[in-house]
């Protein structure tokens, strides 16, 4: 396939410039914050099933 064959079927290749700003946009962007996001919800659900539940240990 040639490439006046694939520009006219629409599928168009990203190019090495496309995928670096993609590859950096997911490792310093959306990484770092889904990875803080998951961490500080799990923090979030911990800290409020103690104060509902009480602390973990054995009862005093």
């Amino acid at each position: 396939m040639n490439a006046e064959s694939s520009q006219k079927s629409g599928a168009v290749s990203p190019t090495r410039r496309a995928e670096l700003f993609a590859f950096l946009t997911l490792a310093v962007l959306i990484w770092p914050i889904l990875a803080v996001g998951v961490v500080g919800g799990y923090g979030f659900l911990v800290w409020m099933s103690q104060s509902i539940f009480g602390p973990p240990g054995p009862p005093h």
